[in-house]
């Protein structure tokens, strides 16, 4: 049943890409930006270490653990969730969750590019959400906590069960900043700048359990890893904390 809002907000303009800059704004808040240089460089670097310290800090204040480890990615909140895919998947069964358009890209992943077998689609209508008592936490799952396309979200004080066997892996793109995370329970949280903050595009922030890490450093995937996905080198996790992972 579709309800209409009794109020709009103040700029009732919403788009699934780059959302609307935050209050106050002002383009002169680039005014220190190094153009033309790497990322690689002292003054890059130095910028990038500075947006996960900030990132941690605000997250810290609604409830993100110390022992997760933060990180800048490409691609926006797809190359994070992507990232983590193809990093992690294979070992258990798989559930994906979705109800809206980029849910169903990450069943598309899993099952036309990964080909994994043992996959549960536990899909609803667009704009529907699934039933979320069904989830068997046994093996891995995939889930949207908001969907930016639908409007639809996981309820207001829902979480993955504690004792969960496999990792929850969540696309929280619309979801950080916007509402209460149940983090303690989540291993994998994706989101990007442009989305809640009201940031650039182009980045997407990636943030791991230390369950999540265990994975990274016990399993190897059986499919080439392309370079840029990355995160684990001769054993051992790469400081996603101290580096971008672009290459150019």
């Amino acid at each position: 049943l579709a309800t209409k809002p009794a109020s709009k907000p103040a700029c009732p303009n919403f788009s699934s890409g780059p959302c609307k800059k935050r209050p106050g704004y002002d383009v002169a808040a680039l005014g220190d930006a190094p153009l033309g240089r790497s990322h690689r460089a002292k003054v890059g670097k130095g910028k990038l270490v500075a947006s996960i310290e900030e990132t941690r800090a605000l997250l810290a204040e609604n409830g993100l653990p110390d022992d997760y480890l933060i990180g800048i990615v490409p691609a926006s909140d797809t190359g994070a969730v992507e990232m983590a895919m193809w990093s992690m998947l294979g070992s258990k069964p798989v559930t994906v969750c979705h109800f809206e358009s980029f849910g169903g890209d990450w069943h598309t992943d899993v099952t036309k590019q990964l080909k994994l077998d043992n996959v549960t689609n536990l899909q609803a209508d667009y704009g529907t959400l699934p039933d979320l008592g069904t989830i068997d936490w046994k093996g891995d799952v995939v889930f949207t906590f908001n969907g930016t396309t639908s409007g639809v979200k996981c309820p207001q004080g829902w979480a993955p069960p504690a004792n969960r066997e496999g990792l929850a892996i969540c696309d929280a793109t619309s979801a950080v900043f916007a509402q209460d995370m149940p983090w303690a329970n989540l291993d994998v949280v994706t989101f990007s700048w442009q989305k809640c903050m009201g940031g650039e595009g182009a980045h997407g922030m990636l943030v791991l359990s230390p369950r999540a890490v265990a994975r990274l450093e016990s399993y190897s995937p059986s499919w080439p890893m392309p370079k840029i996905f990355r995160m684990v080198k001769k054993g051992k996790l790469d400081k996603v904390n101290e580096r971008e992972r672009p290459r150019g």
